[in-house]
């Protein structure tokens, strides 16, 4: 093979022969993307019964943007330190531990008598969730080989967006069938269950190595300060980081309030209005699909083509959005926003894929927790407020009208870090030798 190639330099995130077999990994795998819809449930079961809420506790669009936002901000907030803890002190039981905070403080959601009650639980809800994202994904994929990395990974995001489905179309039937109590209820015992089989079935001992030493070291860490530089060392992966964040501005914005946007402009009842804002929710999460396998194989040539994608699904949500919400109530309306929510999210996969590949492998974990810190506090947190607040003073419609345009710092952001990419590539030595290609780095 010759001296030290590029190929052997190569970052991953997973071994070539995962340490436990195959079904056991399909388990794991189907047991963490179960707690990850019971994650999403439990944060996205609010916006089902925003109506009811809003007319029990007389809020204003901003106080209930609030109660949405709040787990955002702490899931932002909380991610990276969290992260790294459970790297430490145990990936499986940090995601057991987290499932059974966030399933208790939705269950407390559900017996609040007050908003200032229902912000402590959503807070707790927020806390319980803050690092299940980057330690599941880390999990999942240290028992697969890598080349099922983008596979896994391309699930694993677009399971929040299925999670939310259920979350805004179960709560909303459940929600006007029995109250918005019994809704909060039935998430938290889904998610007490789905903890406890967990902790029954995937445990640290059992993960053994491809859990916890997928980096190949034994024993001692490298220091934590220029582990951490090396998350923020080139512009292209500070982009990626910047442009995610800003397409999941709108896309929380999105999911938050089209359950309100169905009942105010077209008069469906609660639960219609769930159950039709899940459908977009379901198109979301088949669009990051979609677009991620689009991604992948445009970029077998060139890996520079993600970058590519992710400005065309920033500009596709730009166009289709602004215009749907231009467009009078009807049928024409509703085709043309479901369009803008089949690419809002696109940008997603290909943006993790460059992060990644940005990054050195023995903080895989650490650098998807810093994306979605960044999706979080960009995006996800100050979406559904911001949203709230100009609803206030402009209407719901006219604050929708004025939320796609986010979709600029997003293809601004993805069009630097197009640019800067292979520069930084080559400063950090990653590009691959003329003399020894290797599909990894088309990828």
């Amino acid at each position: 093979m010759g001296p030290q190639t590029t190929a052997t330099r190569l970052p991953e995130t997973s071994p070539v022969t995962p340490a436990v077999s195959r079904g056991y990994a399909w388990l794991v795998f189907a047991l963490s993307f179960g707690l990850l819809l019971s994650d999403y449930m439990s944060r996205q079961v609010l916006n089902a019964v925003f109506p009811q809420l809003k007319a029990e506790w007389l809020l204003s669009d901003s106080k209930l943007g609030s109660l949405s936002g709040i787990v955002a901000l702490m899931v932002g907030v909380l991610t990276f330190p969290l992260s790294l803890l459970a790297d430490r002190w145990g990936r499986a039981k940090s995601l057991v531990i987290a499932a059974v905070v966030w399933s208790l403080a939705t269950l407390a959601c559900a017996v609040s008598a007050s908003y200032g009650q229902m912000f402590a639980g959503r807070f707790l809800v927020g806390v319980g969730e803050a690092a299940y994202g980057s330690v599941g994904i880390a999990v999942v994929l240290s028992v697969f080989p890598v080349r099922l990395r983008a596979t896994l990974s391309g699930a694993f995001i677009a399971g929040g967006s299925f999670g939310s489905v259920l979350g805004v179309s179960v709560g909303g039937v459940i929600g006007q069938a029995y109250g918005w109590r019994w809704a909060f209820g039935v998430m938290g015992a889904i998610g007490l269950v789905l903890a406890a089989v967990y902790g029954f079935v995937v445990t640290d001992k059992r993960l053994g190595s491809a859990a916890s030493k997928h980096s190949g070291q034994s024993g001692e860490r490298p220091p934590l300060g220029p582990q951490l530089r090396r998350l923020f060392s080139s512009v292209s992966v500070i982009c990626a980081y910047i442009g995610s964040g800003a397409q999941m501005f709108i896309m929380a914005a999105m999911l938050a309030w089209m359950p309100s946007f169905l009942n105010r402009y077209y008069d469906l009842p609660t639960a219609k209005a769930g159950l039709a804002a899940g459908g977009f929710a379901l198109i979301s999460g088949t669009g990051m699909i979609l677009c991620g396998v689009v991604a992948d194989r445009l970029s077998k040539g060139a890996a520079i083509r993600k970058w590519t994608v992710a400005i065309a699904c920033s500009l596709a949500s730009l166009v289709l959005l602004t215009t749907a919400f231009q467009l009078p109530t009807g049928p024409p309306q509703l085709i043309v926003l479901a369009a803008g929510t089949l690419v809002v999210g696109g940008a997603s996969g290909p943006a993790a894929a460059m992060v990644a590949r940005l990054t050195p492998a023995d903080i895989a974990a650490t650098a998807m927790a810093t994306l979605t810190l960044a999706n979080s506090l960009i995006g996800l947190a100050p979406g559904p407020a911001v949203t709230g607040m100009l609803a206030d003073d402009w209407g719901l419609l006219g604050a929708l009208k004025v939320v796609p345009l986010t979709a600029l710092a997003g293809s601004v952001a993805f069009a630097i870090g197009r640019f800067s990419y292979e520069k930084d590539l080559r400063r950090m030595g990653l590009l691959p030798d003329p003399a020894f290609p290797t599909p990894e780095y088309a990828s």
